[in-house]
């Protein structure tokens, strides 16, 4: 299949999106009580799920990795067994998972507010459910939506989004179909208040010429994903202040 069938004469993609729109995202706060902060987030058919735990002290093996003047950052990435077609096991130590948790603690360094907690710890896991396409960036909007449940202070909220070029086109929040059998990829996560990109990764090679077209597709990709993700935060605040008052 060439990357021409990606996108329609009428400008359509596979999936009916128009190039510049996200794919439709739901999402839940505080879906499990046991942790300090959790969040589950459908963007298309891919499907996050996020815990946090902490601040805490560090205990163990992790006091070795204890920071005098800050908090330490542990994030684990893992995708469920079912979560794509290949049934196949995908252990949790893979080097494509350990490359992921490393990218996600390096995000969340520069977005939490770590010189409120120091010699403590954080802990964010996060599990793909099922996989789409944008991996990555569900993982990032639903530990966003688990750090602000669990109450740890933030700069902002971080955002991520992807981007693609296909045709000529610069293309928002790309799917697993056009991953596989597009061109380039770009993924970004953003502090949106500030604009200040945390997390910039290109696979695979794109002209100097489209790279500031797709940057800006997907940036504006992260700006839309805010929208969405500080409108849930305000339901769920509202849901939870009413709850309250009733008892």
């Amino acid at each position: 299949m060439g990357s021409i069938e990606l996108l329609s004469d009428q400008g359509f993609r596979t999936d009916g999106r128009r190039p510049h729109e996200l794919r439709k995202i739901q999402c839940r706060m505080g879906v499990f009580r046991q942790a300090d902060g959790s969040a589950y987030i459908e963007q298309g058919n891919t499907k996050a799920l996020a815990t946090v735990y902490g601040p805490h002290e560090l205990t163990g093996l992790g006091r070795s990795k204890a920071q005098h003047d800050k908090v330490f950052v542990n994030c684990q990435y893992s995708m469920a067994t079912f979560s794509t077609g290949e049934r196949k096991k995908r252990p949790q130590g893979d080097r494509r998972s350990q490359e992921m948790s490393l990218n996600l603690q390096r995000t969340f360094e520069a977005a939490i507010m770590t010189q409120l907690y120091p010699r403590s710890q954080i802990d964010i896991y996060v599990q793909i459910l099922q996989s789409d396409g944008g991996n990555y960036c569900a993982c990032v909007n639903a530990a966003t939506l688990a750090l602000i449940d669990a109450g740890i202070p933030m700069k902002d909220y971080v955002c991520a989004c992807s981007a693609g070029f296909v045709s000529d086109t610069p293309l928002m929040d790309i799917s697993n179909l056009e991953e596989t059998i597009g061109g380039p990829e770009m993924i970004v996560a953003l502090l949106p208040k500030s604009e200040q990109i945390v997390l910039f990764q290109m696979n695979n090679r794109l002209h100097v010429d489209n790279l500031e077209p797709v940057l800006e597709l997907a940036t504006k990709g992260c700006k839309d994903v805010y929208a969405v993700l500080d409108r849930v935060v305000r339901d769920h605040v509202t849901e939870v202040c009413s709850s309250l008052d009733r008892s």
